[in-house]
C-alpha cells in the first residue's frame, strides 16, 4: 500500500468521524436552542449541519480518490464542495445577524442551558484534534478541499467558545445581552469561510 492510499484511508476516517459528530452536535444544539430560547444555539446546530453537508461531500471526494477517479474529476468536485459550502455559510450568516438583532431589539433573556455550555466543551476540546488530523493529511494528499474542511472544523472550535461566552455568562451573572452578542461574533468567521470557500483555485 502506498503512502498516498495510506493517507486516503486516514482522511476518510477522519471526514467520517467529523461528520458522525457534526450529525449529533446538530441535532442535540438545535433542540437546546429551541429549548432554551438560545440564538446562540441555534445558530451553532445549523451550523454544525452546515459542517455535516461539507463533510458528506468531503467525504464523496475522498471516496473519488480511493477508487482511483482522474485529477480533473477530483478538481470538479472539489470546486463543487467549497461553492456549496460558502452559499451556505453566507446564508447562515444573514440568519444569525437577523435573530441576534432582533433579540437584542426586543431584549430577549434565554433560559440557561447546560446542555448547550457541555456540548460547547466537547466540540472546544474535540474539534481541534480532527482538525490537525485533517490539515496533515490535506498536506499529504494535495488537497483543498479537505484543507477547507479542516478549517472548518476549526470554526466550529471558535463558535464553540462564542458560545461558551455567551452561554456562561448568561448562566453566571444573567447577562441577557451576552447570548446575542455570541451569536453575533460567529459572524465574522461564517463570512470568512464562505469568501475562502468561493475563491477560485490558483492558475497553475
Amino acid at each position: 500500500m502506498t503512502d498516498r492510499s495510506t493517507w486516503t484511508r486516514v482522511a476518510l476516517r477522519l471526514v467520517a468521524v467529523t461528520a458522525a459528530y457534526n450529525a449529533v452536535e446538530a441535532v442535540v444544539a438545535l433542540w437546546a436552542g429551541v429549548t432554551a430560547d438560545s440564538v446562540a444555539l441555534m445558530g451553532f446546530g445549523f451550523d454544525s449541519a452546515i459542517e455535516l453537508a461539507a463533510s458528506l461531500a468531503v467525504l464523496s471526494r475522498m471516496r473519488l480518490e480511493a477508487d482511483g477517479a482522474a485529477a480533473a474529476t477530483l478538481a470538479r468536485a472539489e470546486r463543487r464542495v467549497r461553492r456549496f459550502v460558502g452559499w451556505t455559510f453566507v446564508v447562515l450568516a444573514g440568519y444569525v445577524v437577523i435573530e441576534a438583532g432582533l433579540g437584542l431589539w426586543r431584549r430577549d433573556a434565554p433560559q440557561e442551558s447546560m446542555l448547550g455550555i457541555a456540548l460547547a466543551v466537547v466540540s472546544l476540546v474535540a474539534m481541534p484534534l480532527l482538525a490537525w488530523g485533517k490539515f496533515r493529511a490535506a498536506a499529504m494528499l494535495g488537497s483543498r478541499a479537505l484543507a477547507a474542511e479542516a478549517n472548518e472544523t476549526l470554526a466550529c472550535a471558535y463558535l464553540s467558545g462564542c458560545l461558551l461566552v455567551g452561554l456562561g455568562l448568561n448562566a453566571a451573572v444573567g447577562w441577557w445581552w451576552a447570548d446575542a452578542v455570541a451569536a453575533l461574533a460567529m459572524v465574522p468567521w461564517l463570512l470568512h469561510e464562505a469568501r475562502e470557500a468561493m475563491e477560485d483555485d490558483p492558475c497553475p
